[in-house]
């Protein structure tokens, strides 16, 4: 049985901040920002919006674009690391009510900026022994919440935002996805964030945790990681890098997917960009890209293309696929 992405959906919050308004608060400015980063703007979530709701508004996109009904979902599951309550419930069972989507199952997954590819997979290998049955996955952050913007290393970088695609059995039977997952937690220092049973307890109040990036540790990885995942996939289907028509990376840093396309020696054409206007919207940069391309009329039946991301763990994934089979 062949699975496919039966419709893609997104949603950007409408308050942009771009790097002139952070100039006025860091000491930094636009020239900085672009030339280390690639970014001149990004969205950021007001105080109604959260990230079960920004997940929700991206599928109901997607839900829309496929032609699928919420009661046909059985599964939905929802990439992120900055979810509405800090344990539970899931943002998954609150995108499940929101939708309504009454028959379906619901759960979070935790792999950082690499998350939504590790989602996918688990999604597709459902739907492949669930014949019939319909996933929603989604991408979602709020990640505004979270970072310190007193540092400006690490603030310019992120934006809010929510991905979204539907899966489920194509008409026509199509090649199958190959994807690749892996985890290094020597490199967990790398990008974390306090909070957990690993915080000793202090007497009296502390702040809410933020984020905390090795910047240079992160990009070093990020561009061997990125051109590892994307040759190991081609390797296992006995086909080469440049025979890819696009390639989705994680939208974190200009800078790191120009080095990855230069270690890989592809150009950068073939690289999917969108994150000048977006910033880092970890696991939600991908189906945000995604949906884009596909709105964009950029993604045609049959293009081959690898979707791939990196992220806090540390953390890698990638699949390689035919559009849109799964």
């Amino acid at each position: 049985m062949s699975v496919r992405i039966l419709g893609t959906g997104s949603y950007l919050p409408p308050k942009v901040v771009t790097n002139d308004d952070l100039s006025k608060s860091l000491d930094t400015n636009d020239e900085w920002i672009w030339s280390h980063t690639g970014i001149r703007s990004r969205h950021i979530a007001e105080s109604d919006d959260c990230t079960s709701s920004m997940a929700a508004k991206a599928a109901k996109v997607a839900l829309e674009a496929a032609g699928v009904s919420p009661s046909e979902i059985g599964l939905i599951i929802v990439a992120t690391s900055t979810p509405d309550y800090a344990t539970f419930p899931s943002t998954a069972c609150l995108v499940q009510a929101e939708l309504g989507c009454s028959e379906a199952g619901a759960f979070d997954l935790q792999a950082a900026c690499a998350g939504f590819v590790y989602a996918l997979e688990q999604a597709r290998c459902w739907a492949k022994v669930n014949r019939g049955a319909k996933a929603l996955v989604i991408g979602a952050e709020t990640l505004s919440r979270i970072v310190d913007w007193r540092d400006r290393g690490s603030c310019i970088l992120f934006g809010d935002g929510a991905g979204a695609v539907v899966i489920g059995e194509a008409e026509v039977d199509g090649p199958s996805a190959h994807t690749v997952l892996w985890a290094d937690g020597k490199g967990a220092s790398f990008i974390y964030r306090d909070g957990g049973t690993r915080l000793k307890p202090q007497p009296g109040m502390f702040p809410i945790p933020t984020l905390v990036l090795q910047g240079h540790d992160v990009f070093a990885f990020a561009v061997r990681a990125l051109a590892k995942v994307t040759n190991q996939l081609c390797e296992k289907l006995g086909t080469t890098p440049s025979s890819l028509d696009r390639v989705f990376a994680h939208q974190a840093n200009g800078r790191i997917i120009e080095a990855v396309a230069r270690r890989m020696k592809l150009p950068l054409e073939k690289f999917y960009l969108n994150l000048e206007t977006t910033g880092n919207t970890s696991a939600a940069s991908i189906p945000i890209a995604l949906d884009e391309a596909v709105r964009r009329g950029e993604l045609k039946d049959g293009m081959k293309i690898v979707l791939c991301g990196f992220g806090a763990g540390l953390t890698y994934a990638g699949t390689y696929m035919q559009w849109p089979h799964l």
